[in-house]
Order: C-alpha cells, then sequence, then structure tokens
C-alpha cells in the first residue's frame, strides 16, 4: 500500500519563515515537520511514498533525496509554482500511486493517527462501494463548526447536522475512482469530490481524539515545537 503526503502549499499564513523555506521543511523539534510523517509511516510498513511540491520544491527533493536515510523509496510530483490544490495535486499523481486504494496525509498537521489502521481500511475501500474513509478530529478553536459529521454507523456526511460534527484532520485513504473525472494537471478542491461520494453514502470515517495539530501558523509552529521537544 502506498501513502502520499501533500506538501504542495505555499505556506501564506506562516511568511516570512516560509519565503525562503517550504512549510513541510520547517523544524518540528529535530526533525523537519514532513521528517515526522515519513518516520510514522515507515513504522507503519509504509515504504513506497509519494510526495508532491510546488513552492521551494526543489529544496524538498534537495533534503529528503530518494528516502534513503528513512528506509522508504520516496517519489515526487512536482507541480507548477501555485500548485493545484489537494484533488488536483492526487489526480496528478495517480500514475505514482497505482490502482488501489492509497493513504494520503496533508504534510502540514502534526498527528499520532494510527497508520496501521489504514490498512483494514483500505481492504473494505477494495471490497465494497465506498470511495473514502477519512479521520475526523474534535473542532479546533480555527474551526468550531467543523466540516462533516459522522454518524454511529461511521458514515459521514456533508450536512454538519445528520451526526456529530467535526473538523477533517486531512487524512484519509482514497480510491482512484474517486478522482476518475479530475484532470492531472488542473486545479481542483478535495472537499466538492468528497461531499459528492458522502451524498451517495460511499465515505466512512472514525473520530481521532489524540494528537492533531494543524501547522498553519507560526503560534500552532510554536505548539507543535514544544510537543515534539523531548521526541527522538
Amino acid at each position: 500500500m502506498k501513502a502520499m503526503i501533500l506538501a504542495a502549499g505555499r505556506g501564506e499564513r506562516m511568511r516570512p519563515l516560509t519565503d525562503h523555506t517550504p512549510k513541510p521543511l520547517l523544524k518540528v523539534g529535530s526533525e523537519p515537520l514532513i521528517g515526522w510523517h515519513i518516520r510514522r509511516l515507515k513504522n507503519a510498513g509504509f515504504t513506497e511514498i509519494v510526495i508532491n511540491h510546488a513552492w521551494l520544491g526543489e529544496q524538498i527533493e534537495a533534503t529528503l533525496g530518494n528516502g534513503a536515510q528513512y528506509g522508504v523509496s520516496i517519489a515526487y510530483s512536482p507541480e507548477s509554482t501555485g500548485g493545484l490544490e489537494t484533488a488536483g495535486g492526487i489526480a496528478t499523481a495517480l500514475p505514482l500511486l497505482g490502482d488501489a486504494p492509497f493513504l494520503v496525509i496533508n504534510g502540514d498537521v502534526l498527528t499520532d493517527i494510527d497508520f496501521n489502521a489504514a490498512r483494514q481500511a483500505a481492504a473494505s475501500l477494495q471490497t465494497s462501494n465506498l470511495l473514502a474513509h477519512i479521520w475526523l478530529v474534535p473542532n479546533p478553536p480555527h474551526n468550531l463548526e467543523g466540516d462533516f459529521s459522522i454518524s454511529p454507523d461511521g458514515q459521514v456526511h456533508s450536512n454538519k447536522t445528520e451526526g456529530i460534527a467535526l473538523t477533517f484532520s486531512g487524512i484519509g485513504i482514497y480510491h482512484p475512482d474517486l478522482f476518475q473525472n479530475t484532470p492531472p494537471n488542473q486545479i481542483a478542491k478535495l472537499a466538492p469530490l468528497l461531499r459528492e461520494a458522502m451524498n451517495q453514502h460511499r465515505v466512512t470515517g472514525e473520530q481521532h481524539n489524540g494528537l492533531w495539530l494543524d501547522v498553519g501558523t507560526t503560534e500552532r509552529l510554536k505548539i507543535a515545537n514544544e510537543l515534539a521537544a523531548n521526541w527522538d
């Protein structure tokens, strides 16, 4: 099973830090932010990783190389300046991801979501009519209304009143068919695709109550460094 880390964002809210360093390479404790994802993926048995990039992407490739330092194999999906948004980036990387369900992780979050659980969820996608399985988290201060809702049977709904309203973690397992009508190399957002699939009852999910932090501002980067201060 392959995994993709989304690393193409400009990081506008992190300027001036991101003027000369891509956000995924900002240090969190002893590692670049993206390095924690790679380590946790390796520990969960993921050895084939795809990373997309746009802003200062050459720095990401120069720093991570082919992944050997982490014990994984990294393939890159470069995008033009400005990036392609989430769905556009994934659709463009599909030739690298293959025909089976794959795990996708936002590169700018810090989390202890269990990537081992992704394999079982991916198997469900293979044997059912589902297009996605996503992780949701309690609503943080910057998104108090949440994004989607989840019902007791694990169905995720675009209408936030059909269950518990939660925030999308930016982490999910997707069947390639979710992107079958999304052209490569064109800007496309993920949320509309997910909402359409939710309305067809083809998205399941689960709530994660552990560590999850959207490292999208300098203030949250400081929090991330405090959390990771004693990590190895």
